[in-house]
């Protein structure tokens, strides 16, 4: 374990870590807030770290607060990695998105109505898919009805 762990306190910018944490809209907040986090060692910390490592939507932030939980000394397994939605629902937002754009929209207004409309599905998959991402949400927009 890390002699850096302080296993006391707090760490002063507590609020602000823990709002971090839990921001659906910006994942590299949470993997930001989860690393710093890791260097405090206490109940309250630990309660944040395992909400994230169980719960978080993007697998990177899942895998650090695994990460700092063991050095922490933590008893922990890293969750299995989830297939189809992230975010529940998110397919059916997606079509929804598509189908409220002009029917001879570019995938380029989609993505801009996309991060507008639902910035936490935008920001957990580009997360996630990280390169792939626009390959990957090009090839979803492409697979989806159009309007008729």
């Amino acid at each position: 374990m890390s002699q850096d762990k302080n296993t006391k306190n707090l760490p002063p910018n507590y609020d602000e870590l823990k709002k971090a944490a839990n921001r659906t809209a910006n994942w590299k907040e949470r993997l930001a807030a989860v690393e710093e986090l890791g260097k405090w060692k206490n109940s309250q910390t630990i309660d944040i770290l395992t909400h994230r490592m169980n719960h978080d939507p993007v697998y990177k932030v899942q895998q650090a607060a695994y990460n700092q939980l063991v050095d922490l000394g933590e008893d922990v397994e890293m969750p299995e990695q989830k297939q189809g939605d992230l975010i529940k629902d998110a397919s059916k937002v997606l079509v929804r998105i598509k189908k409220s754009l002009p029917k001879d929209h570019s995938y380029e207004d989609f993505k801009v109505k996309l991060q507008k409309m639902r910035v936490d599905i935008y920001d957990t998959y580009k997360g996630e898919k990280g390169e792939a991402f626009d390959q990957w949400l090009e090839d979803q927009w492409k697979a989806m009805p159009t309007k008729r």
